[in-house]
């Protein structure tokens, strides 16, 4: 577990760029047979990926979060993106195949990650945000998500957003998931560019070969900045900041929301006449 500690829009105008990167951007998110997390204090979402091989992960007890047990006062989203693979929750194993997700209640108290097969391993992505109720643990598929069409070609920001972890699909107490896919030839995300104040973020990219990459916007939208982000890697998002990006080509990405609510629309746009 390594902490990141929250910083404020003013003292990120002085930062460089390997400051900027120390701060915000997640480089490792996966490591075979490992589990890999970064608690940020945006929040106190713990971002992380659980990679099992030969040998079943379980969720740790952790003396940053001062509980019994990882989840006793949290709440956990998953996406694989890897090959297959099945978590196990209280001894029962639920199967967790490509681009499906799944949701832990708090209060659970054993987890353990496994992969079908070592050599092609599951890849779990997860945001874990604190909760005050316990929900229901299932299992979404992609075609159990809300999929909503955005975006056109002519803007170069035709994408699906992809509801797994959010209202329209299960309750939760506050964390929101899901995953964007791109139409070929289109490389916007979240553009005109938004802020909302009640909620952080984090996005993880993927699905991207060695050489491409994606500029992630970030900053006051009077005065951005951005990072260089590569495949497989995440970036934390303030609540005063935008998150926007680019890429040099067709990418996937996944955003996880914690905050005030679990209004997905609740934004602040920014103005592209300003």
């Amino acid at each position: 577990m390594h902490t990141r500690e929250a910083v404020n829009s003013e003292f990120v105008k002085a930062l460089d760029t390997q400051r900027l990167r120390e701060h915000f951007l997640i480089e490792r998110v996966f490591v075979p047979g490992e589990m890999s997390m970064v608690y940020s204090h945006v929040d106190r979402m713990i971002v992380g990926g659980i990679t099992p091989t030969s040998v079943p992960l379980a969720l740790p007890v952790s003396k940053e979060l001062g509980t019994d047990f990882f989840l006793e006062r949290r709440e956990m989203g998953i996406i694989n993106i890897g090959g297959s693979g099945a978590i196990e929750v209280e001894g029962i194993r639920h199967q967790l195949g490509p681009r499906e997700a799944f949701y832990i209640s708090m209060g659970t108290k054993n987890v353990v990650f496994l992969s079908e097969n070592p050599n092609e391993p599951a890849k779990f992505y997860f945001n874990s945000a604190p909760a005050h109720r316990a929900c229901q643990t299932r299992r979404v598929t992609l075609d159990q998500a809300k999929h909503v069409e955005m975006g056109s070609d002519a803007e170069c920001n035709k994408r699906v957003i992809n509801q797994y972890i959010h209202p329209a699909v299960l309750e939760t107490c506050q964390l929101v998931m899901g995953m964007t896919m791109f139409y070929e030839g289109n490389v916007w995300n979240t553009m005109p560019a938004h802020t909302h104040e009640r909620r952080m973020e984090v996005y993880l990219y993927f699905d991207m070969p060695e050489d491409r990459v994606v500029f992630h916007f970030m900053g006051k939208p009077e005065e951005t900045r951005h990072i260089v982000v590569r495949n497989e890697q995440a970036v934390i998002s303030p609540s005063w900041s935008i998150h926007s990006g680019v890429g040099t080509g067709k990418y996937t990405f996944i955003w996880g929301m914690a905050g005030e609510n679990q209004a997905f629309t609740d934004m602040d746009a920014v103005p592209m006449a300003v």
